[in-house]
Order: structure tokens, then C-alpha cells, then sequence
């Protein structure tokens, strides 16, 4: 039995060729159960709009493995404060945000507070030397304060399609083992 595969997303979507569309085709081509959750007004998010439809997801599809980009680890991190969602087998949190983050846009989410627990099994924090949305010292801290397993990437900026993550084999690689574990 394979495992379920849940993509949020962050700020203005990760259509192709972002590495989260493509890893959500991958996916699909072997016959994987996978959700890649399209957040509205993913332009303009809403943190109470945005939770509801994570939720709704996560209540629905029923995960084993989450994998949030950017805006979606502040959703995750909310979600886990307030103590609203299940818990998964596996989650990746790839290139989070500042958890004091300062774009107008997006104040309703911030700021967050690291979770005392991340309602998963196991989880994988990843981050870049150079995001232009978290600065290194940040980064460092936040995985001090997680305490999990951490993959440092130099100079991939936010980890999007801006900074040439488009096919990501590692990735792949790495949810492909999980999903393949059994139960």
C-alpha cells in the first residue's frame, strides 16, 4: 500500500515549472496518491481561508506524508500552535520564511511562533545559505529549536523556480523511499 502525498504550496502557487508541480507529476506517473492542494487567492492569501482549505485537505485525503514550501510552513506552523491538524508519518518543510516576515501582503501570518510539536513522525527541515526570505542565522536557530533532521542547500536562494528548482531529483528520491516504506 502506498502512502498519501500532500503539496501546500506558498505565496502565488507553485505551478510548472516549479519543483513542487513537477514532483506532483512524478508522482502520478507511478501511479502515487498524491493531492497538490491549489490554495485561492494564492496571490493575495488569507491566513483564515488558507487554513480552512489546509484543513479540509488534510480531514479528506488523509496524508501520510506533508510537503510544505515557503508561506505553507507558517500555515503548518499556525495549524500546529492551535493544535488543528493530524498527525503525519512524514513532513518536509523546505525553505520557510522568516517567522517575523515583514511583506505587507502576507501580515496576517505573521508573526508565528516555532510549534512545540509538528504533529509528525518524522520530519525534515530545508533550508538555503542565501534565501532572500530567511537569513542563515534564522535558519539556523529555527532547526535548533526544531530539533530534526536538517539539509542545508548553498546558494539556492528560496528553493523555487527563480532559483533553477524546477526537477529536483533529491527530492524525489527521498519521498519516493518514504512512500514506499511500509506501514
Amino acid at each position: 500500500m502506498y502512502k498519501k502525498v500532500l503539496l501546500l504550496h506558498g505565496w502565488g502557487g507553485s505551478d510548472f515549472p516549479h519543483w513542487q508541480s513537477w514532483l506532483a507529476s512524478e508522482i502520478a506517473k507511478e501511479y502515487g496518491c498524491v493531492n497538490f492542494l491549489k490554495f485561492s487567492d494564492f496571490d493575495a492569501p488569507k491566513l483564515e481561508k488558507w487554513r480552512i482549505e489546509a484543513l479540509q485537505a488534510i480531514k479528506e485525503f488523509k496524508p501520510d506524508i506533508v510537503i510544505c514550501h515557503s508561506l505553507a510552513n507558517t500555515l503548518w506552523f499556525h495549524l500546529c500552535n492551535q493544535g488543528l491538524t493530524s498527525t503525519v508519518k512524514h513532513l518536509y518543510l523546505v525553505a520557510p520564511p522568516s517567522l517575523n516576515c515583514e511583506i505587507q501582503e502576507l501580515q496576517e501570518f505573521f508573526p508565528v511562533s516555532v510549534p512545540n510539536k509538528l504533529y509528525a513522525e518524522d520530519t525534515t527541515l530545508i533550508y538555503s545559505t542565501n534565501d532572500p526570505y530567511m537569513k542563515i542565522e534564522e535558519a539556523e536557530t529555527l532547526q535548533k529549536e526544531l530539533d530534526v533532521r536538517t539539509i542545508v542547500l548553498h546558494n539556492a536562494g528560496h528553493i523555487n523556480t527563480h532559483s533553477n528548482f524546477g526537477k529536483w531529483e533529491w527530492i524525489l528520491e527521498d519521498v519516493q523511499e518514504k512512500i514506499k516504506e511500509t506501514f
